[in-house]
């Protein structure tokens, strides 16, 4: 009798791209020398399938959460209330703004045709948010959960919209996965040891190699490629702090902050249309009509307010709770936010619980799929 594709649908085991890259990782540290072969499988059975990691990671390497696995953890109270406090701000990612945003993204992508203009820049605008918070939100959870047994996970996002390169950006995104790819194939492939067509062709391979990670299709493995084009044509401007004087000046890398952070923002986003779109065709329709009817901009936002039924009301709606993500994450590039509230007095950190978990539970999408997107990878 012959398979049915929901039979094999099932068949595909959860995560198993994120287990996989562990695995590959583990093997790959124990042939180099940089661990020891676990000899416990109870313990090896734990780290590859730890519950909070196994369906979006982070992917952990085995020299940070093997000899965590081996210790002995008596309950803080501390390390648990930080937990809990880290998992409601990954509930408010994913349930009020990724949830939310969601309705627009998939409003306007599953239908491109009926939308011009406005409408598919702001759809884009809003998917760039809506990955963020849905992917960041889940491994928020998945940190804060990990706590809870005294288990510290890696971050695998650090405000990755406040970037000011490509390069920044792809240390601050998915940090775990971008480390995986430039430990086990950029520097085995050569990394910037190399002649400079070389060196250009280890970070398109690597770049590619992500694209692929994501799925067998070719609007990935061109999102892939037009990040990988960016940090080589970047690699011709190094606007870091060891080689340009105008980043070791505080005053001037700020103002310098204020053009290349949103910049790389809107690189980033044009890169996402292609990882959106259902095909390259749909991709380069967004292109072609994001801006039709610009020059009449009053008309050109109205348009867009009409075709995706959006009111100011909705607008507040949204808008809000991206400020407050803005916020969040701005303060975050300066100090651990969650733990410079805790250390608030009663009448001060308490109302700021209070407000959070009213907002998520006002402000969340109700009726909506609560999947988490990163799970189709």
């Amino acid at each position: 009798m012959p398979l049915q594709p929901f039979t094999l649908k099932l068949a595909l085991p959860i995560g198993v791209s994120f287990y996989i890259f562990q695995t590959i990782s583990y093997l790959t540290d124990v042939y180099r020398g940089e661990i020891r072969a676990e000899r416990d499988f109870g313990i090896y059975a734990v780290y590859i399938s730890f519950f909070p990691k196994v369906m979006q990671g982070p992917i952990e390497r085995g020299k940070k959460l093997l000899p965590q696995l081996h210790a002995r953890h008596a309950f803080q109270s501390e390390q648990a209330c930080y937990g809990l406090k880290l998992m409601a701000w990954g509930y408010f990612k994913k349930l009020v703004l990724a949830d939310s945003l969601s309705v627009y993204v998939n409003q306007v992508y599953n239908d491109l045709p009926a939308y011009k203009g406005f409408s598919l820049v702001l759809a884009t605008f809003f998917f760039a948010i809506q990955l963020y918070c849905d992917f960041s939100g889940y491994t928020d959870i998945a940190l804060g959960s990990a706590r809870l047994l005294g288990i510290n996970l890696t971050q695998n996002f650090k405000a990755p919209y406040f970037a000011s390169s490509i390069k920044d950006f792809w240390g601050r995104w998915h940090i775990s996965l971008s480390s995986w790819l430039r430990d086990y194939i950029y520097i085995p492939l050569g990394g910037n040891r190399v002649g400079k067509v070389r060196h250009a062709l280890n970070i398109m391979i690597t770049f590619l190699v992500s694209g692929l990670w994501h799925g067998a299709s070719w609007n990935y493995i061109l999102w892939g490629g037009i990040h990988g084009s960016y940090q080589v044509i970047e690699g011709f401007f190094p606007w870091n702090a060891k080689t340009n004087p105008f980043q070791r000046n505080k005053h001037c890398h700020f103002f310098l902050s204020l053009i290349t952070v949103p910049c790389t923002f809107l690189l980033v986003c044009f890169a996402w249309i292609f990882f959106r779109a259902a095909t390259i065709p749909d991709a380069i329709y967004v292109l072609r009509n994001m801006f039709a009817g610009i020059s009449h901009f009053s008309t050109y936002v109205q348009d867009c307010a009409m075709q995706m039924g959006l009111t100011f009301t909705h607008l507040m709606y949204n808008c809000l709770p991206m400020i407050l993500l803005f916020l969040f994450d701005l303060a975050s590039l300066k100090t651990d936010v969650i733990a410079f509230i805790s250390k608030q007095r009663f009448f001060i950190r308490w109302p700021v619980y209070i407000f959070l978990l009213l907002v998520i539970l006002l402000f969340s999408e109700k009726g909506v799929s609560t999947e988490f997107i990163y799970m189709q990878f």
